[in-house]
């Protein structure tokens, strides 16, 4: 018995600490490997399981030239990371949090798709991150091979299935024009002008954050979507198709200039929501707007809001006013019509204004 539990490595749960932890022997030497702890594997059982590559690895012939997830991972952030740094950020978060402390002291070949897929089934994510988890496994596999650590070979990774992967965890979360007016009054400035961007050109907080005054063309009413900021680091706009020039109504257009009039920072190379705090240097912080909206939220009495929901709103209220679904697609910004409704068809730029004034009328407050 003793000598099968050398052979085949086992699974033992350390009380003090709560965790499953996969011990075998190695050159003599005892070896221990975690597997998880007991909130993710809820009986010995299913920590075997979750265990099944690591004794897949011991029984496999010892090349000494395959290096471990953890070596592979640092060449791959020095020649493969995303150079947008929004996906930097994802991925340095599933690699710290999930992938290498579970996989860092394997091979490459150690992630095959059972125990990937098993492990994955246990993570307390949600299946939208059990996808981008299994991507990023995957992304692995390919430089592998790129570079030639292993033959070329079919990635595993296209083997894995996860369970709900193509179903929303929560439904997202539209404003209507009455909550929305009950919110935009407890917010104070430059927040409230923020909300009114987000909500009336359908801007994502990072894009909203990342325009200066120089993309506002005063004379012909339009608004440059030229970058963005994430972490307080610039960078492009999520897609090409995200870099538009945009209808601003003559509504609008006096919101902007009553906020330039305000502002200490208005020059054309001025960040548009230029934070007093960093003498201007850079906008104000997504966290801090982020807990203005949940303030504002709270008063207001329509509950926790997040930034992405006027977006959501923007999309509502296009087709509440009757706004065709290619118009949509164009104001939204999507890269695939599917994105916003898998209609087809066309577009003219005086549809798009109309669209826009409409939404407009909606966000800004009636005269008394």
């Amino acid at each position: 018995m003793k000598r099968a539990r050398v052979q085949n490595g086992s699974v033992v749960f350390n009380r003090k600490y709560g965790t499953w932890n996969f011990l075998w022997v190695e050159n003599g030497r005892r070896r221990s490997q975690l597997i998880g702890t007991l909130q993710e594997y809820k009986c010995k059982e299913a920590a075997s399981l979750a265990s099944e590559a690591l004794r897949q690895a011991l029984h496999e012939p010892r090349t000494g030239g395959l290096p471990t997830i953890r070596s592979l991972v640092k060449e791959f952030r020095r020649e493969k990371m995303p150079e947008r740094f929004s996906t930097q950020q994802g991925y340095n978060s599933w690699l710290n949090n999930h992938i290498l402390p579970r996989w860092g002291s394997f091979p490459i070949t150690g992630l095959q798709a059972r125990p990937v897929e098993l492990w994955l089934k246990d993570l307390p994510v949600s299946a939208k991150s059990r996808v981008h988890i299994r991507g990023l496994v995957r992304a692995l596999w390919d430089y592998a091979m790129w570079r030639g650590e292993i033959p070329t070979q079919r990635n595993p990774m296209e083997l894995v299935s996860i369970k709900g992967a193509t179903k929303r965890g929560r439904k997202p979360r539209s404003l209507t024009v009455e909550e929305f007016q009950s919110f935009v009054r407890e917010l104070e400035e430059p927040v409230r002008t923020i909300a009114l961007v987000c909500v009336c050109f359908g801007l994502r907080i990072s894009e909203c954050l990342g325009l200066k005054w120089g993309d506002v063309d005063w004379l012909n009413s339009a608004l440059s979507v030229e970058r963005s900021i994430v972490r307080q680091r610039v960078g492009d706009v999520k897609t090409i198709y995200s870099g538009r020039t945009m209808s601003v109504d003559a509504e609008m257009l006096a919101v902007l200039k009553s906020w330039k009039q305000a502002t200490q920072f208005p020059s054309e190379t001025d960040w548009i929501f230029a934070s007093p705090i960093r003498v201007g240097r850079l906008p104000v912080s997504y966290p801090w707007v982020w807990q203005m909206f949940q303030e504002a939220g709270a008063r207001s009495g329509i509950g926790k809001l997040g930034t992405h929901s006027l977006r959501h709103s923007y999309r509502s209220w296009l087709d509440a006013v009757g706004t065709p679904v290619a118009v949509q697609q164009k104001l939204m910004r999507h890269a695939d019509i599917r994105t916003t409704f898998n209609i087809y068809g066309d577009v003219v730029t005086n549809e798009m204004a109309q669209a826009h004034s409409k939404v407009v009328r909606l966000a800004l407050p009636k005269a008394s």
